[in-house]
């Protein structure tokens, strides 16, 4: 499946600090639990992926201006 493919799947996610220092991503779907962990610095630049993906997915769906007639 690619990333811009849709699917009807759904999961949980859960994401904060492990008893070792690491950063756990924790997805449950249909009976699969896939517990993710990262070093913090792994995790920050997981972060910035994300709101970089965020603002492009924003900069595709914000309406643009429809041109203004010429006055006459």
């Amino acid at each position: 499946m690619s990333i811009d493919k849709q699917s009807d799947l759904a999961a949980d996610l859960q994401i904060g600090p492990t008893s070792l220092g690491m950063v756990r991503i924790y997805v449950v779907a249909d009976g699969v639990e896939l517990p993710l962990d990262f070093e913090p610095d792994e995790a920050e630049e997981i972060a910035e992926e994300l709101r970089a993906a965020a603002e492009a997915a924003r900069a595709q769906h914000t309406p643009k201006a429809k041109p203004k007639k010429p006055a006459k």
